[in-house]
């Protein structure tokens, strides 16, 4: 792809299989069922500690994903629950996360903002803004010091990182040393509680990343299948290539930063607004047009969607936390004060 930042892509869904709609369709389903469940949950004080919720932005998750391979890697925001599904971690170890038990993918001990699972080469949310850049330019750079040319290392980050000096050293360092890795932009708008234009003079974050010496597209980020094609170029000039890319997702969460954000930033109108291009309803809209959703198919993937998030919670209930003894498990430094303290005379 050439330095262009409106690439066009075909969206029409009579140009794909009807198959592989479908399943898209059911992917974004069990993101937004299990966060508006995690969403009650939290307010049951099931789940605690902090919750950054996906609903409105399932077209990204959905629309990315099913253009990688397995051996590729993925590096993603606090906001990653979708991420995390559908690169393959179970909804049962990502509830059992949530609740803070050994069964999690992390054991319990990262909670919501930090899951993590190597076999599937999700090397895990993080809670600092930005902090993802610089460890996918690590992954990829050891990519290619071990031979695996044909690996991807795909980093997802919201606009709020765009302001950190990390991003610039990040793009700077994979465009000189041609690393592969594809930066994703999920530009919801809202840094937090600050929008774009009020911290950024440039609010075009194309230009930004093009200053760096990277090609870039930007797309809308509420239309699946708009999406899709701009990953699927994007991810297949990276691994051709060699060398970085960078993709602007326009979207938008329904719901506050997070479940402590009083959302005093943006007025309910202009929420509501956005919900008119909710990517679930919209798509389903699409492919009941072109006969390729019936009613019937739309409740029993929804339905699907519900009885795996509550089979998820059943597992997350029946799990058991960390033993207190097992505290200063993998914690190096206080094991080491420890052993020290033990040495003493």
């Amino acid at each position: 792809m050439t330095q262009a930042t409106s690439p066009h892509f075909p969206i029409d869904v009579k140009n794909f299989d009807r198959d592989f709609c479908q399943r898209r369709l059911l992917d974004m389903l069990r993101i937004r069922r299990m966060e508006e469940r995690c969403a009650q949950l939290y307010g049951e004080s099931k789940i605690r500690g902090f919750l950054h919720l996906y609903i409105g932005e399932e077209a990204v998750a959905a629309g990315v994903f099913c253009n990688l391979k397995p051996e590729d890697k993925v590096i993603a925001t606090y906001r990653e629950h979708a991420h995390a599904l559908l690169r393959g971690i179970s909804m049962n170890a990502i509830m059992a996360e949530m609740y803070g038990k050994q069964e999690g993918c992390s054991r319990g001990r990262g909670g919501s903002m930090h899951l993590f699972d190597r076999n599937c080469n999700f090397y895990g949310g993080n809670a600092i803004v930005g902090a993802g850049l610089p460890t996918a330019v690590g992954l990829a750079l050891a990519d290619g010091m071990q031979g695996h040319e044909d690996c991807v290392t795909v980093c997802f980050f919201g606009e709020g990182a765009v302001a950190e000096g990390v991003f610039h050293e990040s793009l700077n360092l994979a465009a000189l040393w041609r690393l592969p890795v594809l930066f994703i932009c999920e530009n919801n708008l809202y840094a937090m509680g600050t929008a774009l234009a009020r911290s950024e003079a440039q609010i075009s974050l194309t230009t930004k990343a093009a200053s760096e010496g990277l090609p870039t597209g930007h797309i809308n980020g509420m239309n699946l299948l708009a999406v899709h094609a701009a990953a699927s170029q994007a991810i297949d000039f990276v691994r051709r290539e060699q060398t970085p890319f960078f993709l602007e997702l326009h979207t938008y969460r329904f719901r506050a930063h997070s479940m402590y954000d009083a959302e005093l930033y943006r007025d309910k109108q202009e929420v509501e607004r956005w919900k008119a291009h909710d990517p679930i309803s919209n798509f389903a809209a699409r492919l009941k047009e072109a006969n390729m959703l019936s009613a019937q198919e739309l409740v029993r993937f929804d339905g699907e969607a519900q009885q795996e998030v509550e089979a998820a919670v059943r597992y997350a209930e029946a799990g058991s936390l960390e033993p207190v003894e097992h505290l200063l498990n993998d914690v190096v430094s206080a094991a080491t004060m420890q052993t020290m303290e033990k040495t003493e005379p």
